[in-house]
Protein backbone atom coordinates (compact mmCIF):
# COMPACT_ATOMS: atom_id res chain seq x y z
CA UNK A 1 0.00 0.00 0.00
CA UNK A 2 2.70 2.45 1.05
CA UNK A 3 4.31 1.16 -2.28
CA UNK A 4 1.63 2.36 -4.39
CA UNK A 5 1.13 5.84 -2.82
CA UNK A 6 4.40 6.38 -3.20
CA UNK A 7 4.07 5.40 -7.06
CA UNK A 8 0.92 7.93 -7.23
CA UNK A 9 2.72 10.84 -5.65
CA UNK A 10 5.99 10.38 -8.07
CA UNK A 11 3.24 10.60 -11.17
CA UNK A 12 0.71 12.70 -9.38
CA UNK A 13 1.46 15.22 -12.54
CA UNK A 14 0.39 12.52 -15.12
CA UNK A 15 -2.75 11.82 -13.41
CA UNK A 16 -3.50 15.91 -13.12
CA UNK A 17 -3.17 15.96 -16.81
CA UNK A 18 -5.21 13.19 -17.85
CA UNK A 19 -7.69 14.29 -15.61
CA UNK A 20 -8.17 17.93 -17.16
CA UNK A 21 -7.88 16.36 -20.62
CA UNK A 22 -10.41 14.58 -20.16
CA UNK A 23 -12.48 17.45 -18.19
CA UNK A 24 -11.48 19.85 -21.22
CA UNK A 25 -12.55 17.27 -24.12
CA UNK A 26 -15.89 16.81 -22.63
CA UNK A 27 -16.60 20.54 -22.22
CA UNK A 28 -15.30 20.86 -26.02
CA UNK A 29 -17.75 18.61 -27.31
CA UNK A 30 -21.07 19.31 -24.45
CA UNK A 31 -20.91 22.90 -24.89
CA UNK A 32 -19.74 23.44 -29.03
CA UNK A 33 -22.62 22.44 -31.64
CA UNK A 34 -20.05 21.97 -34.72
CA UNK A 35 -17.78 19.44 -32.30
CA UNK A 36 -20.60 18.19 -30.83
CA UNK A 37 -22.16 17.22 -34.05
CA UNK A 38 -18.36 15.96 -35.24
CA UNK A 39 -17.81 13.46 -32.59
CA UNK A 40 -21.54 12.10 -32.58
CA UNK A 41 -21.33 11.49 -36.32
CA UNK A 42 -17.67 9.62 -36.20
CA UNK A 43 -19.05 7.67 -32.74
CA UNK A 44 -22.09 6.64 -34.99
CA UNK A 45 -19.92 5.67 -38.22
CA UNK A 46 -17.21 3.48 -35.50
CA UNK A 47 -20.46 1.81 -34.09
CA UNK A 48 -22.40 1.26 -37.44
CA UNK A 49 -19.04 -0.80 -38.66
CA UNK A 50 -19.50 -2.67 -35.52
CA UNK A 51 -22.78 -3.41 -35.43
CA UNK A 52 -22.58 -3.87 -39.26
CA UNK A 53 -19.78 -7.09 -38.46
CA UNK A 54 -22.24 -8.48 -36.10
CA UNK A 55 -25.24 -8.33 -38.50
CA UNK A 56 -23.43 -9.44 -41.23
CA UNK A 57 -22.31 -12.62 -38.92
CA UNK A 58 -26.01 -13.00 -37.67
CA UNK A 59 -27.10 -12.81 -41.24
CA UNK A 60 -24.58 -15.70 -42.65
CA UNK A 61 -26.06 -18.17 -39.66
CA UNK A 62 -29.90 -16.96 -40.75
CA UNK A 63 -29.55 -17.40 -44.39
CA UNK A 64 -31.25 -20.66 -44.80
CA UNK A 65 -34.43 -19.07 -43.03
CA UNK A 66 -34.16 -16.01 -45.20
CA UNK A 67 -33.75 -18.11 -48.36
CA UNK A 68 -37.19 -19.77 -47.71
CA UNK A 69 -38.67 -16.56 -46.37
CA UNK A 70 -37.50 -15.13 -49.89
CA UNK A 71 -38.86 -17.97 -52.19
CA UNK A 72 -41.98 -17.46 -50.35
CA UNK A 73 -42.17 -14.04 -51.07
CA UNK A 74 -41.33 -14.43 -54.14
CA UNK A 75 -43.82 -16.84 -55.07
CA UNK A 76 -46.28 -14.12 -53.32
CA UNK A 77 -44.88 -11.40 -56.14
CA UNK A 78 -45.44 -13.34 -58.80
CA UNK A 79 -48.76 -14.40 -57.85
CA UNK A 80 -49.72 -10.84 -57.50
CA UNK A 81 -47.99 -9.79 -60.81
CA UNK A 82 -50.19 -12.46 -62.29
CA UNK A 83 -53.30 -11.05 -61.50
CA UNK A 84 -52.44 -7.68 -62.19
CA UNK A 85 -51.56 -9.01 -66.02
CA UNK A 86 -55.27 -10.59 -66.18
CA UNK A 87 -56.29 -6.72 -64.55
CA UNK A 88 -55.22 -4.93 -67.11
CA UNK A 89 -55.98 -7.60 -70.50
CA UNK A 90 -59.53 -5.91 -68.86
CA UNK A 91 -59.36 -2.85 -68.91
CA UNK A 92 -60.32 -0.72 -72.14
CA UNK A 93 -57.21 1.97 -72.64
CA UNK A 94 -54.20 2.34 -74.79
CA UNK A 95 -51.32 0.57 -73.70
CA UNK A 96 -48.90 2.31 -75.18
CA UNK A 97 -49.61 5.60 -72.93
CA UNK A 98 -49.70 2.95 -69.92
CA UNK A 99 -46.38 2.20 -71.02
CA UNK A 100 -45.64 5.60 -71.53
CA UNK A 101 -46.34 6.46 -67.72
CA UNK A 102 -44.54 3.47 -66.21
CA UNK A 103 -41.06 4.42 -68.59
CA UNK A 104 -41.61 8.03 -66.92
CA UNK A 105 -42.37 6.94 -63.39
CA UNK A 106 -39.13 4.14 -63.67
CA UNK A 107 -36.74 7.31 -64.86
CA UNK A 108 -38.01 9.77 -62.37
CA UNK A 109 -36.17 8.21 -59.42
CA UNK A 110 -33.53 5.71 -58.76
CA UNK A 111 -33.68 3.48 -55.17
CA UNK A 112 -30.79 2.91 -53.41
CA UNK A 113 -30.89 0.07 -50.94
CA UNK A 114 -29.33 -0.20 -47.56
CA UNK A 115 -29.33 -1.96 -44.34
CA UNK A 116 -30.01 -0.52 -41.20
CA UNK A 117 -26.88 -1.13 -38.79
CA UNK A 118 -28.35 0.68 -35.48
CA UNK A 119 -31.89 1.90 -34.63
CA UNK A 120 -33.81 3.00 -31.62
CA UNK A 121 -37.92 3.59 -30.90
CA UNK A 122 -38.41 4.16 -27.51
CA UNK A 123 -36.13 7.59 -27.13
CA UNK A 124 -38.20 10.54 -28.35
CA UNK A 125 -36.00 11.50 -30.53
CA UNK A 126 -34.83 8.10 -32.24
CA UNK A 127 -31.85 7.91 -35.10
CA UNK A 128 -31.25 5.60 -37.68
CA UNK A 129 -28.18 5.03 -39.07
CA UNK A 130 -27.74 3.26 -42.41
CA UNK A 131 -25.00 1.28 -44.55
CA UNK A 132 -24.60 4.07 -47.11
CA UNK A 133 -23.26 7.27 -47.68
CA UNK A 134 -21.72 9.67 -50.14
CA UNK A 135 -19.62 7.12 -51.64
CA UNK A 136 -22.92 5.34 -52.44
CA UNK A 137 -24.87 8.62 -53.73
CA UNK A 138 -26.45 9.26 -50.63
CA UNK A 139 -27.11 12.87 -49.76
CA UNK A 140 -29.35 15.04 -47.23
CA UNK A 141 -32.59 15.45 -47.78
CA UNK A 142 -33.37 11.96 -49.41
CA UNK A 143 -36.96 9.94 -48.47
CA UNK A 144 -36.19 6.68 -47.00
CA UNK A 145 -38.67 3.94 -47.37
CA UNK A 146 -39.11 -0.05 -46.79
CA UNK A 147 -41.54 -2.62 -48.55
CA UNK A 148 -44.53 -1.50 -46.24
CA UNK A 149 -44.16 1.87 -45.70
CA UNK A 150 -42.28 5.63 -44.91
CA UNK A 151 -38.77 5.46 -42.88
CA UNK A 152 -37.90 8.72 -42.47
CA UNK A 153 -35.59 11.34 -44.10
CA UNK A 154 -31.58 11.08 -44.85
CA UNK A 155 -30.48 13.77 -41.82
CA UNK A 156 -26.72 13.57 -42.03
CA UNK A 157 -24.15 11.92 -44.50
CA UNK A 158 -20.72 10.20 -43.69
CA UNK A 159 -18.13 8.67 -46.23
CA UNK A 160 -20.07 4.86 -45.82
CA UNK A 161 -22.42 5.65 -44.00
CA UNK A 162 -25.65 8.22 -43.07
CA UNK A 163 -27.66 9.37 -40.17
CA UNK A 164 -31.85 9.08 -40.99
CA UNK A 165 -34.26 11.21 -39.08
CA UNK A 166 -37.16 8.32 -38.76
CA UNK A 167 -40.56 9.10 -38.70
CA UNK A 168 -40.10 8.25 -34.73
CA UNK A 169 -38.38 11.70 -34.37
CA UNK A 170 -40.65 14.69 -32.42
CA UNK A 171 -38.22 16.56 -35.58
CA UNK A 172 -39.85 14.86 -37.95
CA UNK A 173 -42.60 16.65 -40.19
CA UNK A 174 -43.69 14.70 -43.30
CA UNK A 175 -46.66 16.20 -45.86
CA UNK A 176 -49.34 13.51 -46.07
CA UNK A 177 -52.60 13.14 -47.42
CA UNK A 178 -55.86 11.33 -47.77
CA UNK A 179 -55.91 8.87 -50.51
CA UNK A 180 -58.50 9.99 -52.92
CA UNK A 181 -58.61 13.87 -52.04
CA UNK A 182 -56.66 16.68 -51.84
CA UNK A 183 -57.19 17.27 -47.81
CA UNK A 184 -53.31 17.01 -46.45
CA UNK A 185 -51.76 17.41 -43.35
CA UNK A 186 -48.52 16.84 -41.36
CA UNK A 187 -47.45 13.69 -39.92
CA UNK A 188 -45.52 14.10 -36.38
CA UNK A 189 -45.07 11.39 -33.56
CA UNK A 190 -45.89 12.78 -30.17
CA UNK A 191 -43.99 9.71 -28.22
CA UNK A 192 -45.65 6.20 -26.89
CA UNK A 193 -45.95 3.48 -29.42
CA UNK A 194 -43.47 3.37 -32.26
CA UNK A 195 -46.62 2.17 -34.77
CA UNK A 196 -48.72 5.27 -34.28
CA UNK A 197 -48.28 8.88 -35.41
CA UNK A 198 -50.25 11.75 -35.34
CA UNK A 199 -51.72 13.77 -38.90
CA UNK A 200 -52.61 17.37 -37.74
CA UNK A 201 -53.68 20.69 -39.66
CA UNK A 202 -56.42 18.65 -41.21
CA UNK A 203 -59.71 21.13 -42.17
CA UNK A 204 -62.36 20.44 -40.67
CA UNK A 205 -64.49 19.93 -44.13
CA UNK A 206 -62.19 17.22 -44.86
CA UNK A 207 -64.30 14.14 -45.10
CA UNK A 208 -62.41 11.74 -43.12
CA UNK A 209 -63.28 8.25 -41.92
CA UNK A 210 -61.99 5.36 -39.62
CA UNK A 211 -59.74 2.91 -41.77
CA UNK A 212 -59.03 5.84 -44.81
CA UNK A 213 -55.83 5.23 -46.34
CA UNK A 214 -52.95 7.83 -45.48
CA UNK A 215 -50.03 8.52 -47.67
CA UNK A 216 -47.27 11.17 -49.05
CA UNK A 217 -48.40 14.25 -51.06
CA UNK A 218 -46.21 14.29 -53.08
CA UNK A 219 -45.48 18.17 -52.16
CA UNK A 220 -41.83 18.07 -51.94
CA UNK A 221 -38.77 16.55 -53.79
CA UNK A 222 -38.36 14.23 -51.03
CA UNK A 223 -41.23 12.04 -51.26
CA UNK A 224 -43.25 11.15 -54.69
CA UNK A 225 -46.73 11.08 -54.35
CA UNK A 226 -48.82 7.89 -53.27
CA UNK A 227 -46.51 5.86 -50.94
CA UNK A 228 -48.53 4.07 -48.44
CA UNK A 229 -48.42 5.90 -44.65
CA UNK A 230 -50.71 3.84 -43.01
CA UNK A 231 -54.66 4.29 -42.07
CA UNK A 232 -56.25 6.24 -39.73
CA UNK A 233 -57.64 4.66 -36.75
CA UNK A 234 -58.92 7.85 -34.53
CA UNK A 235 -60.53 11.26 -35.58
CA UNK A 236 -60.24 14.15 -33.17
CA UNK A 237 -59.94 17.71 -32.56
CA UNK A 238 -57.05 19.87 -32.33
CA UNK A 239 -56.19 21.42 -29.37
CA UNK A 240 -57.69 24.98 -30.96
CA UNK A 241 -60.39 23.51 -32.00
CA UNK A 242 -59.56 24.47 -35.82
CA UNK A 243 -58.60 21.57 -37.44
CA UNK A 244 -58.67 17.63 -37.29
CA UNK A 245 -55.59 15.08 -35.77
CA UNK A 246 -55.74 11.82 -37.00
CA UNK A 247 -54.33 9.22 -35.04
CA UNK A 248 -52.83 7.12 -37.94
CA UNK A 249 -51.22 3.18 -37.55
CA UNK A 250 -47.95 3.41 -39.44
CA UNK A 251 -47.61 0.79 -41.78
CA UNK A 252 -44.02 0.38 -41.17
CA UNK A 253 -43.03 -1.28 -38.27
CA UNK A 254 -39.67 0.63 -37.44
CA UNK A 255 -38.67 -2.13 -34.50
CA UNK A 256 -38.40 -4.82 -36.81
CA UNK A 257 -37.14 -3.18 -40.20
CA UNK A 258 -33.41 -4.22 -41.24
CA UNK A 259 -33.69 -3.18 -45.33
CA UNK A 260 -34.37 -0.03 -46.95
CA UNK A 261 -34.62 1.81 -49.95
CA UNK A 262 -33.00 5.72 -50.04
CA UNK A 263 -34.93 7.82 -52.95
CA UNK A 264 -33.39 9.77 -55.34
CA UNK A 265 -35.71 11.71 -57.23
CA UNK A 266 -34.37 13.19 -60.95
CA UNK A 267 -36.35 15.69 -62.80
CA UNK A 268 -38.62 14.42 -65.51
CA UNK A 269 -38.13 15.99 -69.07
CA UNK A 270 -41.36 15.76 -71.09
CA UNK A 271 -41.07 15.57 -74.82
Amino acid sequence: MRQLLDNLKRHLHWVVFLLLEIVSLVLLFRFNPYQESVWFSRANQVSASIDELEHQLTAYLNLRHENRQLTQENLFLQHRLEQMRRLLEKVPTDTAVSNHLLTMEQAGMRMIPARICDNSVRQRDNIILINRGAHDGIKTEMGVVCGTGVVGIVAQVGPRHSTVLPVLNSKSSISCRIRGSNYFGYLRWQGGSPLMAQLTDVPHHAKVRIGDVVETSGFSNIFPAGIFVGRVEKIRNSKDGLSYQLDVRLSADLSNTQEVLVIESKEIILE
